[in-house]
């Protein structure tokens, strides 16, 4: 068994997408933009919510400006209705919590925006004592770069060799493989599972209690 586990957000711990589509299309509404149906949001999620706003925007419109001028907005939305329908995905909370009765260490590594990625973790899990919850911060580059996993790690004080990543994404596989560390691809979230495939990565759950056994092997 690793001594440090590292989650991946939206799409592994919790169902958001809802309520990331839900934000997304109130502002493009408020802003004159057609909405899309919230199953569109699965293809825009992953790689922070900069780019949630560019992919939801017409594409004609879809400029650095324009998603700069909007992305306060969503922002401020989200905040208040960040929890609405959001849910932990079945079998997590009981994982999370055999993880710390086996005293391993658990960490979140999310492109969600810093402020959200702390409260919603705080709220879903009050009971679980994370070693480290990074979201997007300023300066510090976004998955599928390694620098999130490196700050963990730097952290937790622990070595690759001890971590093992969990993630729905493509996104999440590559930045387990840059990271060079132990990757586990859950097929629930966001991504569809002959893409996970694609990317190889070490292990893959179709459920909570294939992710069970993986963990705690």
């Amino acid at each position: 068994m690793k001594e440090l586990f590292i989650f991946d957000l939206d799409g592994t711990l919790l169902d958001t997408v809802k309520d990331l589509g839900k934000s997304a299309n109130h502002i493009l509404s408020t802003e004159g933009y057609p909405a899309h149906p919230i199953e569109k949001y699965y293809g825009f999620v992953g790689n922070g919510i900069a780019k949630l706003i560019e992919r939801a925007l017409p594409a004609e419109k879809a400029t650095k400006e324009e998603v700069e001028r909007i992305l306060p907005k969503f922002r401020e939305y989200y905040n208040i209705h960040k929890a609405d329908e959001t849910i932990p995905y079945d079998g997590i909370p009981e994982i999370l919590e055999r993880l710390q009765n086996k005293e391993a260490m658990i960490a979140v590594a999310s492109n969600k925006y810093q402020l959200a990625t702390e409260e919603l973790i705080k709220h879903f899990f009050p009971q679980i004592a994370f070693t480290a919850i990074l979201g997007q911060r300023e300066g510090i580059p976004i998955k599928p770069h390694p620098a999130i996993v490196e700050n963990i790690l730097t952290i937790a004080q622990c070595t690759k060799e001890d971590v093992m990543y969990i993630g729905d994404s493509v996104v999440d596989m590559t930045t387990a493989k840059n990271a060079e560390v132990e990757s586990v691809a859950v097929s629930w979230g966001f991504c569809k599972r002959y893409k996970l495939v694609e990317c190889t990565p070490n292990h893959i759950a179709d459920n909570a209690m294939q992710l069970n056994d993986i963990l705690f092997s």
